[in-house]
């Protein structure tokens, strides 16, 4: 998923039985980002500890480093390196599970204000997600330290979620990013499902009309995203507001049917 750990589309939406549902689903089929009219804001945080170390946070732990090229123990698991190519360029990396998964170029303006970050995300399918993120420098920091608040998110990847009935009562969303599924429970019935029990997870749905969805994840009891899905008049467009508690500000994504 995304830099903020895999937040947006991570539902399967499991209807309670004897819901209202017209004939035809009008949430069924295929859904193709409008990035130009998409925000999906991002911040990290970079922060000199010493010397060439330094600590990132990109929305998960801190993870602290030498700035060297070469791969370091960083969050679940994962190889983080970050090499200086130039005053004004870092190469950044991660490894997950043997192969190279993220590997992003950031580069300053020349007035140090500003923060280009071309990211490429690597799937084990062989499949990659790209997206240009702009940064502005928020309080104090100079070089590549300080909070960074991006201002523009721009998808050059072809992003497509496919939403179909499941069995006679529900909606799955197949999630092109994170590559899974989740069922979700009408709400008071959200218990972990036996895959995801030991992780304390679950998730409950709110049908608020016959255009407007909630749902909301939850880890061990406690909320952490929630996901309200409206479809227009027309059934032509449907506008994804992603809020999560490690989110500063809402993701809200459009979709037109492909």
């Amino acid at each position: 998923m995304f830099k903020r750990g895999g937040l947006i589309l991570s539902a399967t939406l499991s209807l309670a039985a004897g819901m209202a549902w017209a004939s035809a689903n009008p949430f069924v089929g295929k859904w193709k980002l409008v990035a130009s009219k998409s925000r999906m804001p991002d911040e990290m945080k970079v922060q000199l500890k010493g010397g060439n170390t330094y600590a990132f946070d990109f929305g998960g732990s801190v993870e602290t480093i030498v700035v060297d090229g070469s791969d370091q123990p960083g969050a679940g698991g994962s190889l983080l390196s970050v090499s200086a190519q130039a005053p004004d360029t870092w190469i950044v990396k991660r490894k997950t599970g043997g192969w190279l998964s993220i590997n992003a170029t950031w580069k300053l303006s020349s007035d140090g204000h500003t923060l280009n970050d071309y990211f490429r995300q690597f799937e084990a399918d062989g499949t990659t997600t790209s997206i240009d993120y702009v940064y502005r420098r928020t309080g104090a920091g100079s070089g590549f330290t300080g909070d960074w608040q991006s201002i523009t998110e721009t998808v050059n990847s072809p992003y497509v979620m496919e939403l179909k009935e499941l069995e006679s009562d529900g909606l799955s969303i197949a999630d092109p990013v994170e590559r899974r599924t989740k069922s979700v429970k009408i709400e008071g019935q959200d218990e972990p499902k036996e895959s995801d029990a030991g992780q304390g997870r679950s998730s409950s749905f709110r049908h608020m009309d016959e255009h407007t969805l909630i749902v909301t994840d939850k880890v061990n009891g406690k909320a952490t995203v929630t996901e309200e899905l409206v479809l227009s008049a027309d059934l032509k467009v449907l506008t994804m507001t992603v809020r999560a508690a490690a989110l500063a500000r809402p993701y809200v994504l459009v979709f037109q049917r492909a």
